[in-house]
């Protein structure tokens, strides 16, 4: 059976690439891709899916990565919680409890982005496991330092890697996220997995047989 890696609720292939230049299959699956066929690029397969329903390739799964939408948990629309009232909410608990359920039945180590605002007050989901920020693995590339509070929900024996910041960049992290113009390119930008984060996660947690091939 071929090895295979998930990435739920992607459209970028940012945190599959290592995975797949590795030889691995790697699935990344959303409503925002391609409907009437998959598009594959290499290992990579962009697919069609809604979380709450896809169902898995017969494949030998080594790794699980999910990112849902967190614009209706997020505390920094909150402002926005009382307009949108319960449906929006019940839409976003959905996805990432798909999310979370799909992961844990993989058996493969996972990790779940979002922010820990609203989510964290649920209380079979919880506080997030680990928080970083891009700058914190711009050693494994340097266009990557810059802040941005991230928050990872984990299970099935994920690894955290260790930090590699940019050493040879003497000047702090910027804050280019929250200075953004707020407009798609905020959006976009925020959403966006960090490269050196991606490449250290495959380190951290892929088979070390996986490993050699990359």
């Amino acid at each position: 059976m071929k090895n295979a890696a998930i990435f739920l609720c992607d459209t970028t292939g940012i945190m599959a690439r290592p995975w797949a230049e590795a030889g691995v299959e790697c699935y990344c699956v959303d409503i925002q891709n391609g409907f009437k066929r998959s598009k594959a690029i290499g290992n990579l397969h962009f697919v069609w899916g809604d979380v709450r329903s896809w169902t898995p390739p017969r494949r030998k799964i080594l790794f699980v990565a999910a990112f849902p939408p967190c614009t209706h948990v997020a505390n920094s629309g909150s402002q926005h919680f009382e307009q949108k009232g319960g449906v929006m909410l019940r839409d976003a608990l959905e996805v990432f409890e798909a999310c979370r359920m799909a992961a844990a039945w993989s058996g493969a180590p996972y990790c779940i982005e979002n922010p820990k605002g609203f989510l964290s007050n649920v209380p079979h989901i919880g506080k997030p496991d680990y928080m970083f920020h891009p700058w914190q693995f711009a050693g494994y590339h340097s266009a990557d330092h810059y802040t941005k509070e991230t928050h990872l929900w984990t299970g099935n024996g994920f690894v955290m890697p260790l930090h590699r910041p940019y050493y040879e960049n003497a000047t702090p992290p910027d804050n280019r996220i929250h200075m953004a113009a707020g407009s798609g390119f905020r959006g976009d930008a925020r959403s966006k997995t960090p490269i050196g984060f991606s490449r250290a996660v495959f380190d951290a947690n892929a088979p070390a047989s996986i490993r050699r091939a990359a």
